[in-house]
């Protein structure tokens, strides 16, 4: 069994206020988290982006599809549903448009452009 060594372990916080622990607490929070949001941010999976899809309004053999052809063209890690969104943006359509241009193999090279320009992160343009 292992012997109480609380009052050890803590003495260095001993002096801080509630305040001041509170901000500790959340700056080793952001600390820890910081990792994992990253790998999150550039990272995902086929059943992940499915999710997003169907979110998005689009049927399970939709979704299916659009990830597999996301995976084709090698754009999987941009997210098949931002990938959507902003051919929607670029185009004026609605997000069901632009999934079932994408589906019928229909502007990807829209969508490759863009991506190419740098831009993906701005705002959309509707």
């Amino acid at each position: 069994m292992r012997e109480c060594d609380f009052e050890v372990r803590r003495k260095h916080l001993a002096g801080l206020t509630d305040s001041e622990l509170e901000e500790r607490f959340w700056g080793l929070t952001g600390e820890i988290m910081e990792p994992l949001l990253k790998i999150a941010k550039q990272n995902t999976t086929p059943s992940i982006e499915r999710s997003v899809l169907l979110r998005m309004g689009f049927n399970s053999f939709e979704t299916k599809e659009l990830v597999d052809k996301c995976i084709e063209h090698k754009l999987l890690r941009k997210g098949a549903g931002h990938l959507v969104w902003r051919l929607s943006s670029i185009k004026g359509i609605s997000v069901r448009s632009a999934g079932e241009l994408l589906l019928q193999d229909r502007e990807w090279e829209t969508v490759k452009s863009y991506l190419e320009s740098g831009e993906e992160y701005a705002p959309a343009t509707r």
